[in-house]
């Protein structure tokens, strides 16, 4: 199981639970959505995946795409819970091995760019897709329109990619599922990482001075951030 992990095989890491692998599934989207530390978990190919292996009959595609729309959904609402209470100092936060400012950096422009639509645009970016919620809640978002967009990115993202798993599982046939997985698994990785790195190369990101923010500095970020996420 430890290796499945480390390899992030969507696979893999599903089969590694044997016959819990309903519950790995939901335990594994609740922690890339609502913790920190989850943003390396798969989040897209894995959904795909459990698609997949819905078809094949191995897993209930009513229960998991049910389980991951509330796992999806509730995770936010955790991450956004999670910056209400940050706040502020999560601009300061200091770089470790798992967290990185620049991931803060990214969330924060797309917020900047998007607005409040970053909550459910986010579900298809990797990386922003853990930090989106934890930034609205720093910018103090409204609940209400957190939650909405919350719903519907969790719907479209946690029954919409797994059910589009299922239905092409179930066109390309039982005998044919391990000879296309990979390659469908791998175009969803590299679709899922596209627009992070497009929109990396035609804005470069302003650089940050190694020191950490000033308590003022990180007010004057949280402030910004307040605006982005209170646009109409």
């Amino acid at each position: 199981m430890l290796l499945a992990a480390l390899s992030l095989d969507p696979r893999d890491l599903l089969e590694s639970f044997g016959p819990w692998a309903t519950i790995g599934l939901f335990l594994i989207i609740f922690a890339e959505t609502g913790l920190l530390i989850g943003f390396f978990l798969p989040g897209d190919s894995l959904l795909f995946a459990a698609g997949i292996l819905a078809s094949q009959g191995n897993l209930n595609i009513a229960v998991i795409a049910l389980g991951c729309f509330l796992a999806a959904v509730i995770g936010d609402q955790v991450g956004y819970t999670i910056g209400r209470r940050a706040g502020p100092p999560l601009f300061r936060r200091p770089d470790s091995r798992i967290f990185k400012q620049k991931y803060v950096d990214r969330t924060k422009e797309f917020f900047e760019k998007h607005g409040p639509k970053t909550v459910l645009l986010a579900r298809f970016v990797p990386i922003v897709l853990t930090f989106a919620p934890v930034l609205a809640g720093v910018g103090e978002m409204r609940r209400r329109t957190f939650t909405t967009y919350n719903v519907v990115g969790g719907f479209i993202w946690g029954v919409g990619v797994t059910v589009a798993g299922y239905m092409l599982g179930e066109v390309i046939g039982a005998n044919s599922v391990d000879k296309y997985l990979l390659p469908i698994i791998a175009v969803i990785i590299v679709l899922s990482i596209l627009p992070p790195v497009i929109e990396a190369l035609r804005e470069r990101r302003r650089n940050r001075s190694a020191a950490a923010l000033s308590p003022a500095d990180a007010e004057a970020e949280a402030a910004e951030l307040h605006r982005a996420v209170s646009e109409d």
